[in-house]
């Protein structure tokens, strides 16, 4: 409770309760300070629920009555309108998301009053624009942005009172971006009841760069019962009588000031003030058309409206006209036929530009390259923007510093050369210009492409002093585009021109294949193969002009056509190590196969295991304020035109169906060998889902495949990798991307390496290098590792080894095996197990048996023989040694070894003195096994 007495009745103000099932509902007093309960009036019967107010008409809570809005505000009824932004208005809040590893870091973050405009934030945290309104029927919201900026995510969503989001197609959430400087107008359908809505924006920043802000104005809401109060009209309108529904701008040299009801004489301005000094701001400089003479000379002329005086002090005085001078030669394709202006060249001639003489004018049968070249007769409708200064053309003096100053060229579509197909062609034109900024402070020079009218992307873009240098971008298909140069001095918030000696100069604009445009030269193209016809013909997918018969001729197997090259053999350039080309000469691929050989081995290798594309999530990485994001690299590795990877933003553009960005059709889509697009989790950022957005191509051309470390100029960095001692070598795919970039002036190049490892699965793993976690060590030069069981060598008879098995009845087994560790992949299989008969353990041991049972038998008879024949001569001996003691004397030597009439059979023990036979060493060594005698009485004599 409060205190007592009846309160006044600015403490409080009124509202209705909820309808009741009967369409009722109460009028009850609201207290302005929370707790002051007393003294309030009591609750009534309101009005019925289907009640509302007439446009130009407010509910006066008291009375319960329509009332008209009075003069000096306006009232749209059934809806309400915010146009002023001089503070937050009322129900609107702005709420930042913390981060987890920052509490309190967002506390500077939010939406910013602008007096015109809101602003977002330009940093990395989530912050909403709430508005909560109750509709009795259904509406819609509509509002004005500017959305220049895809580093800086932008939604707009709807939820009901119970935290729901309310059904909205993706068209409807995520915010198409805007030129810079341009606003456009969002609607959505609000259902009946409590609608809360949100605009959300969060930064993606990967660097130092400053993202542009979101700015929103003119936001009206339709479908409420009534309104409570009119809103004043805004300064530089006014209402003149009461019940109006709009406010109506003042006249021209008229102003009015806040919830004016008429307008006081002036310059148009809410209030007057006095008029500063002229200064060199307030003038700009312009070439006089060409006269009859061929001259013109530098003028100057004061800003409109001016807003400065002459003639005070401290003055700058508008400076004399310069000297008239002669006019530069026309551009390339335009002439001069001695009159004042230069006019394009008919078709079928061309002109070089640098006389302003019909001498430079060629008629010629074949049809030349056209193009627009831009500078030195460009017509500028806004001095303000951008004005002519000679050989260039400069950004302006603007508004204010940082104003966006538009420089705008729609090209309707490309024509290409006669002598080039349309199916063949990989190269539709390209626009080139030379450029350079003059800044003190940071000015930005922006790029940018807008492609069938359907979303902007900046190409480019260019921070700070820069010296005059040339920037070429191509296009790859043939659409209307629009390019657009936007030149701001300082994103900070300005209303005054301070900065306006930074400027940025275009020197030159150059659109090749550009419909309706002119030519600056006259090319060779392919005759009819009819007899006497100089008919120029266009040549088949993958042919070339042959100089010397002016006839089409096929490119030689393997290479590729260059575009814009000179006609003749050398157009065609050969693919690289391990590559091929398609059947239209148009690029370069690997089939995924490749051959290694090194001595006497030769390794074969099948890369169609690991699949046609592969993909690589690294991280997780953290900008400076603590935000998640991953990098998602997409590699094709094999395969030509159908293979290629596709990375797609998923938030900026949306007028693209799902169907498109699988193929890679959007504007936001990046269709190429190798492209990297940034994910942002759901979590942790308050978005609905995960963001894809940054896709960049990182390598449209294939270099070819080699074991070496380096090859045309890319080098694959094998330091960055763990080292391995396996017998099979690493592979590298080389890949380049000619896009230029700002710290890529050679554009960027890829190495995918290739190693072989049994313990990974076949689509195996890529990963980069542990030292750059980004993949790219010096931003220009991508490196991944591959490791996969499918990137092992091709099987082969050397890989595997024969093992034999125990023999087993007779049967023995052989066996294959691979030879471990099994280094490669498919190819030839194991041979099956073999069965062949064999000799068993038994078949030797009876054969060793008979062996012995032999031997023993032989050693019994040879011992029985030779036992025998001892015993023999020992008879003998006997016998002689009985006759010699008969007879007390020895026989004579004549007739001691054989006596007369012994038989015959004892003629076979005569001893014969001959060479000793094997037979006869083992009758010796039988005698002296059975004994030993020695005869002393007198010598034998052996005949």
């Amino acid at each position: 409770g409060g205190g007592g007495g009846e309160k006044l009745k600015a403490d409080y103000y009124y509202e209705y309760t909820e309808c009741d099932s009967t369409g009722s509902r109460w009028r009850v007093a609201i207290p302005q300070s929370p707790g002051a309960c007393t003294g309030l009036p009591e609750p009534v019967r309101g009005t019925e629920c289907t009640f509302s107010c007439d446009a130009g008409e407010f509910l006066e809570m008291s009375a319960q009555e329509c009332t008209q809005c009075a003069a000096g505000s306006y009232s749209l009824g059934s809806g309400v309108r915010f146009d002023q932004w001089d503070s937050m208005p009322a129900g609107f809040s702005s709420l930042a998301t913390s981060l987890e590893n920052s509490p309190r870091g967002d506390d500077s973050s939010s939406w910013v009053p602008q007096g015109n405009y809101l602003e977002s934030n330009r940093d990395e945290c989530t912050v909403s624009l709430i508005y909560a309104v109750h509709l009795k029927k259904q509406g819609s919201v509509s509002f004005e942005y500017q959305y220049p900026d895809k580093n800086l995510l932008f939604e707009f969503f709807i939820q009901n009172d119970q935290c729901q989001e309310m059904d909205q197609s993706a068209d409807a959430k995520w915010l198409k971006l805007t030129n810079h400087g341009e606003w456009a107008t969002h609607t959505v359908n609000l259902k009946s009841g409590t609608n809360i809505l949100y605009w959300r924006t969060g930064g993606v920043l990967m660097g130092t760069k400053v993202v542009k802000p979101v700015l929103l104005k003119n936001v009206q809401i339709e479908g409420v019962a009534y309104t409570s109060e009119c809103f004043p009209c805004k300064p530089g309108t006014f209402s003149h009588s009461p019940g109006s529904s709009t406010c109506d701008p003042c006249p021209h040299d008229t102003y009015s000031g806040h919830g004016a009801s008429s307008c006081t004489p002036s310059e148009g301005s809410a209030t007057c003030k006095d008029k500063p000094p002229c200064s060199k701001k307030d003038y700009f400089q312009i070439h006089t058309a060409c006269d009859h003479e061929g001259k013109t000379q530098v003028m100057y002329k004061w800003m409109e409206p001016k807003i400065c005086l002459e003639g005070v002090a401290d003055a700058e005085p508008l400076p004399p006209s310069g000297e008239r001078e002669p006019c530069p030669p026309c551009n390339p394709g335009f002439y001069n036929n001695d009159t004042a202006t230069c006019s394009p060249c008919p078709p079928g001639t061309y002109s070089d530009g640098m006389k302003r003489t019909e001498g430079f004018v060629y008629p010629d049968s074949s049809l030349p390259v056209t193009f627009v070249c831009l500078i030195g007769y460009l017509y500028l409708s806004r001095p303000l923007g951008w004005e002519v200064a000679g050989d260039h053309i400069q950004s302006g003096a603007g508004s204010s510093d940082n104003d966006y100053l538009i420089l705008n060229i729609h090209i309707p579509g490309f024509k290409l050369p006669t002598s080039v197909s349309s199916h063949s062609a990989t190269e539709f034109g390209r626009i080139t210009f030379e450029f350079e900024t003059v800044c003190a402070a940071d000015c930005e020079l922006y790029f940018m492409m807008d492609v069938n009218r359907k979303s902007t992307t900046v190409v480019e873009s260019w921070e700070g002093a820069k010296t005059r240098q040339s920037y070429t971008h191509i296009m790859t298909k043939n659409a209307s585009v629009s390019y657009t140069w936007a030149f701001q001095r300082t994103n900070q918030p300005s209303d005054v021109r301070r900065r306006v000696n930074d400027v940025a100069r275009l020197y030159s604009i150059t659109v090749s294949n550009a419909v309706d445009g002119v030519s600056s030269e006259c090319r060779a193209c392919a005759l009819s193969a009819q007899p006497s016809s100089s008919t120029c013909v266009p040549c088949p997918p993958g042919h070339y002009i042959d100089t010397r018969t002016s006839q089409c001729t096929e490119c030689p197997r393997n290479t590729y056509l260059v575009s814009h090259a000179t006609p003749g053999p050398d157009a065609c350039k050969p693919c690289g190590p391990a590559s091929r080309s398609d059947k239209d000469h148009r690029l370069c691929y690997s089939d995924c196969h490749f051959t290694h050989t090194e001595g006497n081995a030769t390794l074969t290798f099948d890369f169609s295991l690991l699949g046609s594309v592969g993909s690589l999530m690294n991280g997780p990485s953290f900008t400076s304020k603590g935000t998640k994001y991953f990098h998602q690299f997409n590699i094709s590795l094999c395969g030509g035109q159908g293979q290629l990877a596709v990375c797609t933003d998923n938030v900026t553009d949306l007028s693209v169906t799902d169907s498109q960005r699988e193929k890679g059709e959007g504007a936001n889509s990046v269709k190429t060998f190798i492209c990297q697009s940034t994910i942002i989790p759901a979590s942790g950022r308050g978005f609905h889902t995960a963001l894809s957005s940054q896709s960049i191509n990182l390598a449209d051309t294939f270099l070819g495949v080699t074991v070496e470390n380096a090859l045309d100029g890319v080098k694959a960095g094998p330091e960055l990798w763990p080292q391995t001692s396996k017998k099979v070598p690493d592979i590298n795919f080389y890949y380049r991307s000619l896009d230029e970039t700002s710290s890529c002036v050679l554009g960027r190049s890829a190495v995918v390496t290739l190693r072989c490892n049994p313990v990974k699965s076949t689509k195996g793993d890529l990963s980069v290098p542990s030292r750059c976690p980004a993949g790219t060590c010096d931003g220009c030069t991508f490196h991944f590792l591959w490791e996969s069981s499918g990137a092992c060598p091709t099987c082969t008879d050397r890989d595997y080894h024969q093992i034999e098995g125990a023999c087993k009845g007779g049967q023995q087994d052989l066996l294959y095996v691979w030879t471990e560790p099994k280094l490669c992949m498919g190819g030839v299989a194991l041979p099956e197990k073999k069965t062949l008969p064999c000799e068993g353990m038994e078949y030797w041991v009876r054969l060793g048996a008979g062996l012995g049972a032999f031997t023993a038998v032989l050693l019994v008879s040879l011992t029985c023989y030779f036992w025998k024949k001892n015993k023999r001569l020992e008879y003998k001996y006997s016998r002689l040694v009985m006759s010699a003691n008969k007879e007390c004397e020895l026989p004579g030597a004549d007739s001691c070894a054989v006596m007369e009439g012994e038989n015959e059979a004892d003629m076979e023990d005569e001893v014969v003195y001959t060479k000793p036979s094997l037979l006869g060493k083992l009758k010796a060594i039988a005698s002296k096994v059975s004994g030993t005698f020695t005869v002393r009485k007198s010598p034998l004599v052996w005949s």
